[in-house]
């Protein structure tokens, strides 16, 4: 029996290969893929070469072994129908629908322990944005925004839109936006942004302080969002950032230079950044949460939110290389694509 997968091959170059399926060990489940994402951040990274080579594929996901260097599998969000079992794995596992963090895969042998059962009533295209919702979750615990605070997200991509939408249900004073694309914008207010406004115009922050001003008078932000991946909003954000104000930093920037001016107001003010990163939880809240309670946080809001109205384009599997395309050159239009592995779904 033979699967497809797809490698990595080059930068802005991706490809399918057949593979034969290995055999089965002792308790391992069969998975025949459904539906995979893939995401316009950090696989755009990869996908660019943009990416540091020498790096580990991911820390914490067995299923990514390895570092980045062409060639290598990747992604991380993919539904799937467990078709069979190895003993002493429980027979009741063949038919469920499950999510698992897994590369962009058509059939592949997975540890029962790694599967997540999809919650009764929960559609697969609101299930694959499981990794992002729950980034966006970590966020929010890094942030740890109070009641009566002023809120800004720079960039509205899939993860900025989810951290909105939670954000939209936190009783804030304020909920402001960035992003360079008018769909994006649009989005943006409809998942609860007050404002959102268009980073390149030169009269963005002034804008953005005249907005501010409605509670603080010197029109800063108490807790801002960098998480557009574009070095240059860093340090729009650290400028929008009032006294002991946090900037969350959820992009990862990859090799891009990010260049910052820390001499003005940053020092003086007692700014922080504050990485935030999935892999891990927030350190002040190890007492109490785990990975596994953020993970049931997390597919409550997807019952909640339901994103997938964020999905742009869904295209059969044979298509990865035109799927990464969209998302590469014509981002303006494409926010969530999705790899279809069966050909029941025509969408």
């Amino acid at each position: 029996m033979n699967r497809q997968s797809l490698f990595f091959v080059a930068p802005r170059q991706v490809a399918l290969r057949t593979e034969p399926l290995p055999p089965g060990q002792p308790g391992q489940v069969l998975v025949q893929a459904l539906y995979s994402a893939i995401s316009p951040g950090t696989e755009m990274l990869l996908y660019r070469g943009e990416a540091p080579s020498h790096l580990p594929a991911d820390t914490t996901i067995s299923a990514l072994s390895g570092n980045l260097t062409f060639p290598f599998k990747y992604g991380y969000s993919l539904i799937g129908q467990v078709v069979d079992v190895v003993a002493p794995a429980d027979p009741a596992w063949v038919g469920r629908h499950v999510f698992t963090f897994h590369p962009h895969e058509s059939l592949f042998w997975a540890r029962a322990e790694e599967l997540h059962p999809l919650p009764p009533g929960l559609e697969p295209k609101d299930a694959v944005f499981l990794p992002n919702m729950e980034t966006a979750i970590n966020f929010l615990h890094d942030a740890a925004p109070l009641l009566g605070e002023q809120a800004v997200v720079f960039g509205q991509g899939v993860v900025g839109l989810l951290t909105m939408g939670l954000l939209a249900h936190m009783p804030l004073a304020q909920r402001l936006a960035l992003d360079r694309y008018p769909l994006r914008r649009e989005l943006s207010l409809a998942w609860g942004a007050d404002a959102c406004l268009d980073p390149d115009d030169p009269q963005v922050l002034p804008q953005l302080r005249a907005r501010l001003r409605r509670y603080d008078p010197q029109g800063r932000a108490d807790v801002v969002f960098e998480l557009s991946g574009a070095p240059p909003a860093l340090q729009q954000a650290i400028d929008i950032t009032g006294f002991g104000g946090r900037v969350i930093i959820g992009s990862w920037y990859g090799r891009k230079p990010v260049t910052l001016n820390l001499g003005g107001a940053f020092h003086r003010d007692r700014i922080r950044l504050i990485s935030s990163q999935v892999s891990t939880l927030a350190p002040a809240l190890t007492g109490r949460w785990t990975k596994a309670r953020r993970l049931q946080v997390a597919w409550d809001w997807l019952q909640r939110l339901h994103p997938a109205e964020l999905v742009t384009e869904t295209l059969p599997l044979e298509q990865a290389p035109r799927a990464y395309a969209l998302l590469d050159t014509q981002p303006q239009e494409h926010l969530q694509v999705l790899l279809r592995y069966q050909d029941q779904d025509q969408d």
